[in-house]
């Protein structure tokens, strides 16, 4: 008998997107594509049927806010996001990207420059990544990415300082201004690679972004030296072609960023410009953010300036681990942005630093500001309105990992306790030789706060890993944030800060929060997580309508509700990398993935279709459906 499917799913309670209640319905397969939908579909007409009773079946997520640019080098079937039910990625993000290749010209070596303080990726392993990026044109790395077997979908923003690097070179990039003729060029390049099917440009703001290669260590990337010119030009390409801007503010020039954001107004430029901006965050030392964000958000968006402004929030705790000084926060820091100024393997220069009497009073200086008296940065401190990226308080660092073993989940302020303790001979730590040698090695002069945390910093380097929650510690915000409908899920930095951040895991810590709460409500996440930015972002994802491509995510309902994202966090060791990750595991939350119509993830472990055939591809933007 001739088979009209591939493949029927059988019994699971499907979710499709749109919001709408779950239903008992078949899905049938056939090359790749939803065929066919209804109750009790013919099994005889199918060449495989499987039984997925008692289970959720969902469209494949999307994360919109990646940097698996170098991953899908290196592993292309991405299994991180696999594995949590992630089928569509974005990338491109915050300036950074490979649309133009290695870029290597006059010594230079942009992929690594960029990305190693950025991302925090280890710079060996961006350059395993740029020795393969061997295209040079933004149409040549999409017909790259199609020859990759991927098991994960792509879609790109073109990034704009390496645009910047390609019309100006790295070193005029971050010393002068573009001339208008750099100008045109750059848009001419940006509406070229628009009309391949980039969704459109990225560019950032952030303080924390350097350069990692001598001599631009103390230099920004490049998006950031762009004259507002350059910024309104670059949109109205954008604008023009109804694509997207990624972009993240400036906290450190309000006036800038008003004048960046307004660029969203349709009122003011004629067209609403769709932006989506990093991000929506409750942040710890300053509670000022977050309302300035949404304020930001719903003058924009309101009917008298016509914007289409999409800020993204996170799903989780805002949790960064720090190996040592190694932590994209501590970038803000002038004092710690010294240490991390230093090649990651060179502890030699860190400790020469750290040696320094006058580095070390200049530290403890900071350290203690605002902690005492009634001057201005302690009234900020105590109505909780720091301008601070980083704490500075001992009691919120907690120990992840540690040669001393008994450190381990306790805070940086109990470790010090002990040390007073020590100082005073009220404790001697015959039970922990690697504590009674860590003091010993500390020695007797880091009294002051500041001074202890630098001598933690000297005697262990990068083997210290800690982790501070900066933001989203209020879970009744998290859910408020990931509901409001101007904002958008997201800002997970997947494969990107490999010691520092895990949140492959979002999207699945978004449906805990509200399988937790309703069904319905998990039916509107489900949206919020595939057809809402699939439409934002115009690509033909998240849907499994009739015609559409077979991405499909199972779900184990009953694990699902009881998933933790925070108790799942590991440091495991990556082969392809050749480093450790911090990752995380779901196991039992995801029950399968497909992709293209064929599954690359079973529920307990990868199928031998993922990594080696091509199921995922380049996603052209302007191939969207809208809700």
């Amino acid at each position: 008998m001739n088979k009209q499917w591939d493949l029927i799913l059988h019994g699971a309670k499907v979710f499709d997107g749109t919001g709408g209640p779950g239903e008992q319905v078949d899905f049938a397969i056939r090359e790749g594509r939803i065929a066919a939908r209804g109750d009790h579909l013919p099994r005889e007409s199918a060449r495989v049927v499987r039984d997925v009773s008692g289970q959720w079946l969902i469209p494949g997520l999307l994360d919109i806010h990646t940097h698996e640019d170098l991953e899908a080098e290196l592993d292309p079937g991405l299994p991180e996001m696999v594995r949590h039910g992630t089928t569509t990625a974005i990338m491109g993000n915050c300036s950074l990207g490979l649309a133009f290749g290695a870029q290597r010209r006059a010594g230079q070596d942009p992929v690594v420059d960029c990305f190693a303080r950025v991302e925090n990726i280890p710079k060996s392993v961006l350059s395993r990544a740029a020795d393969k990026a061997t295209w040079s044109t933004p149409r040549e790395y999409l017909s790259h990415l199609d020859t990759l077997p991927l098991a994960v979908n792509l879609a790109t923003f073109l990034p704009h300082s390496m645009l910047r690097i390609e019309v100006m070179g790295l070193q005029e990039s971050i010393t002068r201004d573009s001339t208008p003729a750099e100008i045109d060029r750059m848009c001419a390049i940006l509406g070229e690679a628009m009309d391949a099917g980039y969704l459109g440009l990225s560019t950032d703001g952030l303080p924390l972004h350097f350069l990692a290669n001598q001599p631009n260590v103390k230099k920004r990337i490049p998006t950031q030296y762009a004259p507002f010119e350059e910024y309104r030009r670059l949109t109205d390409v954008i604008r023009k072609r109804d694509g997207v801007w990624q972009m993240t503010p400036a906290p450190d020039d309000g006036k800038l960023t008003l004048k960046l954001m307004g660029l969203t107004s349709g009122r003011l430029h004629g067209k609403p410009l769709k932006v989506t901006a990093l991000a929506a965050l409750e942040s710890v030392n300053n509670r000022l953010q977050l309302w300035q964000a949404l304020t930001m958000v719903n003058v924009l968006n309101s009917p008298f300036f016509a914007g289409h402004l999409r800020m993204q929030s996170l799903a989780a705790p805002f949790r960064i681990y720090s190996e040592g000084v190694v932590s994209p926060l501590a970038e803000a820091n002038p004092q710690m942005r010294r240490l991390i100024e230093t090649e990651l393997e060179d502890v030699e220069a860190r400790r020469q630093i750290l040696d320094d009497p006058s580095f070390i009073e200049e530290f403890c200086a900071m350290w203690d500001v605002g902690k005492s008296g009634w001057d201005m940065a302690a009234i900020r401190r105590k109505l909780g309105f720091e301008r601070q990226f980083l704490t500075r308080d001992l009691n919120d660092m907690m120990i992840f990992r540690a040669p001393v073993p008994t450190w381990v989940d306790q805070s940086l302020a109990f470790v010090r306790n002990r040390y007073l303790l020590w100082l005073s001979g009220a404790l001697t730590p015959t039970n922990d030789q690697e504590e009674g040698k860590a003091f010993a090695a500390i020695g007797r002069e880091a009294v002051r706060e500041g001074a202890f945390f630098l001598a933690l910093l000297r005697h262990f380097d990068r083997d210290l890993h800690w982790y501070y929650v900066s933001a989203n510690r209020n879970p009744a915000t998290i859910k408020r944030l990931l509901l409001h409908p101007k904002l958008l899920p997201g800002f997970n930095d997947s494969g990107a800060h490999v010691v520092n951040m895990a949140y492959f895991d979002c999207n699945l810590r978004a449906l805990n929060i509200a399988a937790n709460d309703s069904e319905a409500l998990f039916a509107h996440m489900v949206k919020r997580l595939t057809r809402e930015p699939a439409a934002f972002f115009d690509l033909d994802a998240g849907s499994i309508d009739i015609g559409s491509r077979a991405d499909i995510t199972l779900l184990n309902p009953a694990t699902l509700r009881q998933y933790d994202g925070e108790a799942n966090v590991q440091f495991v060791h990556r082969e392809t990398f050749g480093c450790s990750q911090l990752v995380n595991r779901s196991e039992g939350v995801v029950s399968g993935v497909y992709v293209g119509g064929t599954e690359v993830w079973d529920g307990r472990g990868f199928t031998s279709a993922h990594g080696s055939a091509r199921l995922g591809g380049a996603l052209r933007a302007g191939n969207g459906k809208q809700l």
